[in-house]
């Protein structure tokens, strides 16, 4: 952490902030100049990085967002549970209120155990968020998900029509519509990849669509990017 004091608009003062803070901080203490403020002083933070230093902030690829809205509970959770192994711990002490004693004994997890430390991340910074029963639900959602195969009805859904669907939607834009790819391009490169699935089965055809006969038991249509990412279809 880093406090700078530009005095008066003092040159030397104000090019060392615009070096190390950028022109924000430089034309707030500007303004404050101007408008008769004798002393200002300056404030700035390192940036937040994971352990491969990519930048955690809202233009990173894969920000999360606060509202419910725009980032369901679910989405929210499975973004602390997916953390990288080595990100776990600073992570405790940043974005929980968890006991330091409790952050050790988590931290002293290894292998496969360290899993448990992501549920107890991703517990804690959704409670703090959205409240102890979403952060329970999201939890027992992913429980379902992922250890017993099932489908919840508590996953992420987005709504299709009745007519839609049976003239035959096209999965491309149903992906997209999920939120799971950006555009028609990004899913076709998954599907390249193998990486979307419809019900769990792998799209090999990108002209594929999608019909009344892919729903199902459930009534939904299950969209899913990888492993951990999952959106039910729900005709509405």
């Amino acid at each position: 952490m880093t406090l700078s004091n530009c005095r008066g608009g003092s040159a030397a003062g104000c090019r060392w902030a615009a070096r190390t803070s950028g022109g924000n901080i430089v034309n707030g203490v500007d303004l404050g100049r101007r408008m008769g403020t004798p002393q200002l002083f300056a404030l700035t933070t390192p940036l937040l990085t994971t352990a491969s230093g990519a930048k955690m902030g809202k233009t990173a690829q894969g920000a999360i967002w606060l509202n419910a809205d725009q980032c369901s509970p679910y989405d929210f959770w499975q973004y602390w549970r997916n953390v990288e192994d080595a990100d776990v711990v600073k992570f405790l002490k940043l974005f929980t209120i968890l006991p330091m004693d409790e952050i050790a004994r988590l931290a002293a997890l290894r292998g496969a155990e360290i899993n448990e430390a992501k549920k107890a991340l991703a517990d804690a910074a959704t409670t703090l968020l959205h409240g102890a029963e979403a952060a329970k639900q999201a939890s027992e959602t992913a429980r379902q998900t992922f250890e017993e195969g099932a489908i919840s009805e508590n996953l992420p859904t987005v709504e299709i029509s009745r007519a839609e669907l049976a003239a035959g939607a096209g999965v491309l834009a149903q992906f997209v519509k999920a939120g799971l790819v950006a555009s028609n391009g990004e899913a076709r490169r998954q599907i390249k990849g193998g990486g979307l699935r419809v019900n769990d089965i792998a799209v090999t055809d990108e002209k594929m669509t999608l019909t009344p006969s892919h729903l199902t038991p459930e009534g939904v249509i299950k969209l899913s990017l990888g492993k951990k990412r999952h959106v039910l279809l729900r005709p509405a």
